[in-house]
């Protein structure tokens, strides 16, 4: 009976200290997420990268993120690039001991993004181009012989809607004007077992929402009115090597 309740003892002690790591792993988890954003995302960008606050639920696998903004590179007058109020995040628990994380949603609404230039030179090209400059000496590349890379990602459904584009234009005297994006919804991304790395699922999302909103901004440029039309023209054949120009330039990253 004695060792009966020394094992039941013992039993319950393991409970208590596996709820208390779990509430340890919860309280401190978040900011090292956090610093993490704020440390590894300037390598990847190479612009200033802040994060308000995460809050991650380590047993239903789901984080909210809040406040994440992507600075401009130097030389542009804007403060900001993208701007993110909320997003929602769905995750796989059981794979962060795998190779490879599986997310499986990423939901961000409402993100405010900011495009200064012209349809060849901007900032979100500039981002562009420093992310496929920073491929070559990604954070995620092994350091020496028999390291082992860091994680990979899947996420199975990416989506963003209600962005807003704060059009700085550079051309036509200075416009300035807010844009709607349509839905920009990706699916499969890093799909299979060789998944992404971090700066290329970055590629990815920002390709996708430089694609679109040089779509935008072209239809504002050519939809000015007769007085603008001959402009519209030349601004329509800008853009369309402009969209043509975000797949090649990210080159292999922006295929995968």
């Amino acid at each position: 009976m004695k060792i009966k309740k020394i094992l039941l003892g013992c039993a319950i002690g393991l409970v208590l200290l596996f709820v208390l790591a779990l509430f340890v792993v919860a309280f401190f988890l978040d900011g090292i997420v956090k610093t993490g954003v704020e440390t590894v995302g300037p390598r990847i960008v190479q612009v200033p990268v802040t994060l308000e606050s995460i809050h991650i639920g380590i047993l239903s696998g789901s984080a909210k993120v809040k406040g994440l903004v992507l600075g401009n590179p130097a030389g542009y007058k804007t403060p900001n690039a993208v701007s993110v109020g909320l997003a929602e995040v769905s995750v796989d628990v059981a794979s962060a001991l795998s190779d490879k994380i599986v997310i499986h949603s990423i939901h961000v609404e409402a993100p405010e993004i900011t495009f200064e230039g012209g349809l060849r030179d901007n900032n979100l090209f500039k981002i562009r181009d420093n992310l496929t400059a920073g491929a070559a000496t990604s954070p995620n590349a092994p350091t020496a012989a028999g390291a082992k890379s860091a994680k990979k990602i899947e996420v199975d459904d990416f989506l963003i809607t209600n962005a807003v584009v704060h059009l700085n234009f550079t051309g036509l005297g200075g416009l300035k004007k807010d844009l709607r994006l349509p839905a920009i919804h990706l699916t499969d991304l890093g799909k299979g077992d060789a998944g992404m790395t971090p700066a290329e699922l970055t590629a990815k999302i920002i390709g996708a929402i430089t694609t679109s909103t040089i779509q935008e901004v072209t239809d504002a440029v050519t939809n000015l009115g007769k007085g603008a039309a001959d402009l519209g023209k030349g601004a329509g054949k800008a853009a369309g090597n402009a969209i043509k120009n975000v797949t090649s330039g990210l080159g292999g990253l922006f295929q995968k």
